[in-house]
């Protein structure tokens, strides 16, 4: 089993314990989590940017590099939920991700100067 499976197996094995079977049976339960994972998303990645001086007007301020790589790592277990309430597995990020990278490379070839809603339809 590679990193990313396991990943997916320990975050399958927490929802789990918490009560949360993914994917949900019916599209109104995955909207629910869709929207759910979201929003825990949205709040860990401002626990993020509270990890870094962004005040410029306060000099109080330090710079956690601990704990912003505690809140990665929870944005981390939220996005793995949230791929799985979409029926995702490892190997499906893991394809995606190589599609869209190469499209990402695509558009800075291209000089990215228009958008094309198109190059992304077939990931």
């Amino acid at each position: 089993m590679d990193k990313l499976e396991e990943i997916f197996t320990m975050q399958e094995a927490l929802n789990r314990r918490i009560g949360v079977t993914l994917p949900p049976p019916t599209d109104e339960e995955k909207a629910k989590w869709v929207l759910n994972y979201t929003r825990a998303l949205q709040q860990e990645t401002a626990e993020l940017i509270d990890s870094v001086p962004w005040k410029w007007w306060a000099k109080y301020q330090k710079f956690d590099e601990q704990n912003a790589k505690v809140e990665v790592v929870d944005l981390f277990h939220f996005l793995v939920s949230l791929a799985q309430t979409l029926g995702m597995s490892a190997d499906d990020v893991y394809q995606a991700y190589l599609k869209k990278n190469q499209v990402n490379h695509q558009r800075q070839d291209s000089g990215y100067v228009k958008k094309d809603e198109a190059d992304s339809k077939h990931i």
